[in-house]
């Protein structure tokens, strides 16, 4: 059996990756209108994601979170597809684990659940009101220090945890 080998010259460094990582953008989608949808992607690319996750929340999930009545999962699931399928980016993918569950998903198994399929360094967008929600979860300083998250606009009221880990998270531009 013949092998190929390769000789490459003395200090060969590979190409760095000009794209890395994964931005989520982790909520109903509820109340998310179509310009909020283009900042998000608008931040994506701006900041070189190599995917841009649209992960809707199954309306168990939501119910347990924050107590609003919501439209059923397919058919906020049914428009993020639309929106996706209109802007023709291949980057932008919209998850279906909370429609396969059917039922409540504890962010700590979204969150897991993205950390073996996506890339890293993971980025989570959040609206200024979940980024104060998930601040709120005892779990939240475990997770900060493995994911960033890069808020949609500057909070008027900061959950303290948000406080002490300002260095962990920043607002997107726009």
């Amino acid at each position: 059996m013949k092998r190929d080998i390769q000789h490459l010259p003395y200090g060969y460094e590979p190409p760095k990756q000009e794209r890395k990582g994964t931005l989520v953008f982790y909520d109903s989608f509820e109340d998310i209108s179509e310009q909020e949808l283009e900042a998000a992607a608008r931040t994506a690319v701006e900041r070189r994601f190599v995917k841009l996750v649209l992960y809707p929340l199954h309306e168990e999930t939501v119910r347990r979170m924050t107590k609003e009545p919501v439209q059923a999962y397919y058919k906020r699931e049914d428009r993020l597809h639309d929106w996706r399928r209109e802007q023709g980016n291949s980057m932008i993918t919209v998850e279906s684990l909370e429609g396969k569950r059917k039922k409540y998903t504890p962010l700590d198994s979204a969150l897991r659940h993205i950390s073996e399929v996506y890339p890293a360094p993971y980025f989570l967008y959040l609206t200024p009101e979940m980024a104060n929600l998930f601040a709120s979860y005892s779990s939240f300083e475990g997770w900060i220090v493995k994911l960033r998250l890069i808020l949609s606009e500057a909070p008027e009221q900061l959950h303290p945890r948000l406080e002490r880990f300002s260095h962990r998270w920043d607002v997107a531009e726009g």
